[in-house]
């Protein structure tokens, strides 16, 4: 059975959060790296598993086709 990920640690600066082991930060013994992985929300904030704007810009989408060779001079082909 898997282990359940905590949404918000008090302290998550303590863990290593790169694997199912969650190594005390000073002895990481999965050899996950030189450096711990740091929990979502050290990084997003405390909110990072509420669903909504990321920051990322809204998907453009289109019915056309896109011809790569369009561009290219004849002789390019060649």
């Amino acid at each position: 059975m898997a282990k359940n990920f905590p949404v918000n640690p008090k302290h998550p600066e303590r863990i290593c959060w790169g694997c199912d082991l969650y190594c005390p930060a000073k002895s990481l013994a999965c050899g996950n790296g030189s450096e711990r992985t740091m929990h979502p929300a050290e990084m997003f904030g405390e909110d990072w598993h509420v669903p909504g704007d990321w920051g990322l810009d809204a998907v453009i989408t289109t019915d056309k086709v896109v011809d790569d060779f369009q561009s290219l001079p004849d002789d390019a082909l060649l």
